[in-house]
């Protein structure tokens, strides 16, 4: 059985990391031949003379038939969930659609996001996805927000369960592609989330157009949507003000979102990620004291004299309590894999003890394992997953057979405790950096004392607090939230030492396996020969040195940010960052979505220099949270005084004309602005952008910010021969008012780089400048349909864009 579920998780790890979808037929084939293979294992399990097979034999053939279903069953449900579909031609158009909140919606400082269900669309014959991901924002503006004027109208509350009419203006789903980073596409697949919008809610507007229509509607997932929703409003009233009070939200309910950027680095950093949520301990503590509970009240016949222990053993009436209790929380928790995990293994152990069987602890979780992959095929795409299982998974492996007598003294249990403690933090070091590229230093002695602290004292005062009356209520979320507090003031002291965390590129698969087997020997049983040549293995893992080009050769990766710049070029010692992308949100930018999980995939840990190119948010949003997490030689720019970047930047300059250096034979020019633009007050920040040449001797490369029309006549005008490259970074994303016909002829570009955001509200790049670039015979490559593009500049230039070279089959829906 275990290689059946072992190779069924396989199968859907394939199909996740397939480039398109196999045809009915292939599946059909697959599901048959695993069928096949299963019937011939069963039929000559032994053979003719009834002796038995060789062992591998059989469990390879179980491991195959396992690969093929898992493979057939993910393609199922994939092909399921990509049927339903927003027709092109209703993109961007307003439509009236009746529905359901279906999900705890998340208020944020420009207004809220929730789930959708519809019911029905107003207008005859339109065909809607079933679920929709919306965003209702109080500014006036759509999407992301904008300035809010005197008659824009607040957004009203949401709760679960209530029906809406709705005016909104949708789009399929698209999210921002690049390496190292959240695939936003694939979580939407996963939650069934076909279409993403906004509500149309701004000044002219009718009421009507957006009203309640039902206070509830009763559901199964409304209700307890609506749990979570009372019990979130408790915590964030009893705890108003307090700094961590989202972090109690996450501990009661799973509900993580309001957790600060700042905090998450701070949990990361010390590798105690995984405790700020509903975590498997906490489930099993929590069903564990429901099943001690209602086993002691079964004995005692709940004192009635019925004599209940003689009708139904109080073991089985305590499993079937707990594996109760478990899903109760589970639903409580928002069904993550961690708790969805714990979950199906106290349900495996309930269902083995009713039926009286015994259950192997590997055989609990490869049950566990082999369900979540059942209900759940884009599991596997998640680190969650990986982490969660691979954890319990080190823990088997180093506790089997392993176990003596119960330790009585306290030192003996200490030493206990520490050895387990040592076994998963030394057994999760391949797979943290093949996830995450980094591991904590730190871990062991954050999660020794997070641990008990959150389970134990944090996770049941928060717990009961949520749940009793007033005045109690108050006084023991308090209690919780001082106990995070404290915790809190730890964390941030092991975080800020510089060494807390140990960087390196993320492994190769070799690598990583070769370390795999490392550890797995570090951890075999005492008396296992020479056990600690184990650490051996990590080396080519944890000592690795980011890629670099060859002397002379560069390398360019345009990220793609959305409606904004970000690039980084690469020589063989130097790296530079020209412009940091867009602010999404408060807590939420392109440095810390895109650029650092970039970098930290690569062990790129600092920047020997950076230049923002102006003001402009969709230039510069990303630059505090870069400039906060990695050693940053210098930062050009023509920000005014006292922009936070400045003030973040440990040597700041201003670009201006006629500076030069070289890096590894590479000669980097700046041609834009003149020192005499800074005198100019009135001068708009794209006039002043800097522009930036960078030549190899062989392919030159133009980075132009965003300067306009009167910007490019005064270039070509000064130094039309300096404009000269063969790559030009499209000025303004393409605006209309760039890239002129002089400028684009002095510079005589072979490639067109767009960086813009998709179905941006700019509608760049306008179509009659994109037309210009194709009638001068340029290539065109957009960040909005290629994904993060990677420029190697070399004997010849070569470009690949991240959706081609990481295919996957959703990319195409």
């Amino acid at each position: 059985m275990r290689s059946a579920i072992l190779g069924f998780v396989a199968g859907a790890f394939w199909l996740q990391n397939c480039a398109t979808l196999p045809s009915t037929r292939l599946q059909a084939a697959c599901a048959l031949a695993a069928l096949l293979v299963l019937l011939l294992v069963r039929a000559y399990g032994h053979g003719r003379a009834g002796m038995p097979t060789h062992v591998g034999v059989r469990a390879g053939a179980t491991l195959l038939a396992g690969v093929l279903s898992g493979y057939a069953w993910a393609a199922l449900l994939a092909q399921a969930a990509l049927t339903p579909h927003l027709a092109p031609q209703d993109e961007g158009r307003d439509l009236a659609v009746v529905g359901v909140v279906e999900s705890l919606p998340y208020v944020f400082e420009q207004g809220v996001r929730f789930n959708f269900r519809v019911e029905r669309a107003l207008e005859p014959g339109l065909e809607l996805p079933p679920h929709l991901a919306l965003a209702w924002y109080a500014a006036d503006a759509s999407r992301g927000g904008g300035r809010r004027s005197a008659d824009s109208r607040p957004v009203p509350a949401l709760r679960p369960g209530e029906r809406w009419q709705l005016t909104l203006r949708l789009q399929r789903p698209h999210g921002n592609a690049n390496p190292g980073g959240f695939d936003y596409e694939a979580w939407l697949l996963e939650q069934g989330l076909r279409a993403t919008g906004y509500v149309r809610a701004g000044p002219g507007r009718e009421d009507a157009d957006n009203r309640r229509l039902d206070a509830f509607v009763p559901s199964a997932g409304a209700i307890v949507e609506r749990v979570r929703a009372l019990l979130r409003a408790r915590i964030l009233h009893a705890l108003a003000g307090k700094t961590y009070a989202p972090v109690i939200v996450a501990l009661v309910i799973g509900d993580q979102r309001g957790i600060g950027q700042s905090d998450w680095q701070m949990f990361n950093r010390t590798g105690i990620g995984h405790l700020i949520s509903i975590s498997g301990l906490h489930i099993t503590m929590i069903a564990g004291l429901a099943a001690l509970g209602v086993s002691a009240l079964w004995r005692r016949s709940f004192f009635t004299g019925l004599q209940l222990p003689l009708r139904l053993p109080a073991q089985k009436v305590a499993a079937l309590a707990g594996a109760g209790t478990a899903l109760a929380y589970v639903l409580l928790a928002g069904f993550g894999v961690p708790a969805q995990r714990t979950l199906y293994m106290l349900a495996v152990v309930a269902l083995a003890l009713w039926t009286g069987r015994s259950a192997a602890v590997s055989h609990v979780l490869c049950c566990a394992l082999g369900i979540v992959v059942l209900l759940d095929p884009w599991a596997v795409l998640w680190p969650g997953f990986w982490l969660s299982f691979g954890a319990v998974a080190i823990l088997l492996y180093a506790g089997h057979g392993r176990i003596g007598p119960a330790a009585r003294a306290l030192g003996a249990s200490l030493i206990g405790v520490g050895r387990t403690q040592w076994a998963v933090t030394a057994g999760m070091v391949p797979l943290s950096m093949l996830l995450f590229a980094q591991v904590s230093l730190v871990s062991p002695l954050a999660n020794a004392i997070a641990i008990p602290l959150v389970s134990f004292v944090v996770t049941p005062l928060a717990l009961a607090g949520s749940l009793l009356p007033d005045p109690l209520c108050g006084w023991l979320l308090h209690l919780a939230h001082a106990a995070v507090a404290a915790l809190a003031a730890l964390l941030a002291a092991l975080s800020n030492w510089p060494a807390a965390v140990w960087r390196a590129p993320a492994p190769s698969w070799w690598v990583f396996g070769f370390a795999l087997a490392g550890t797995l020997w570090l951890l075999a049983p005492r008396g296992w020969p020479l056990r600690w040549t184990g650490v051996l293995a990590w080396l080519p893992l944890l000592l690795a040195a980011p890629d670099t080009p060859e002397r002379g050769d560069v390398r360019v990766t345009a990220f793609d940010v959305g409606q904004g710049m970000a690039l980084l070029v690469e020589t063989a010692g130097h790296r530079l960052l020209y412009d940091t992308g867009p602010g999404y949100a408060p807590g939420s930018d392109a440095g810390s979505r895109v650029i650092l999980p970039y970098l930290r995939k690569r062990g790129i840990v600092s920047l020997d220099g950076m230049v923002i190119s102006h003001a402009d948010a969709d230039h510069s949003g990303g630059a505090p949270a870069l400039l906060a997490e990695l050693d940053v030689g210098w930062l050009a720019s023509s920000l005014g005084d006292g922009h936070p970047a400045l003030q973040a930047a440990r040597r700041p300059l201003r670009c201006m004309a006629g500076q030069q250096w070289t890096w590894d034979g590479v000669r980097f020019t700046m041609l834009h602005p003149p020192a005499a633009s800074y005198l100019d007050a009135g001068l708009k920040t794209n006039a002043r952008s800097c522009v930036l040449r960078i030549d190899d001797g062989r392919h030159p490369l133009l980075l132009a910010g965003d300067i306009e029309a009167a910007q490019e006549a005064a270039l070509v005008a000064a130094a039309a021969g300096a404009l000269r490259a063969d790559v030009l970074l499209a000025p303004h994303h393409g605006s209309g008012t760039s890239s002129s016909p002089d400028f684009l002829q002095a510079v005589a570009p072979e490639v067109g780089v767009f960086q813009v955001g998709w179905r941006n509200r700019y509608r760049h790049p306008k179509a009659q400048v994109y037309a210009r670039y194709g009638e001068l015979g340029v290539a065109r490559l957009r960040t909005d349909e290629l994904g993060a593009l990677t420029l190697d500049f070399g004997a010849e230039v070569q470009s690949s864009g991240y959706r081609m070279a990481h295919a996957r089959y959703w990319y195409s829906h």
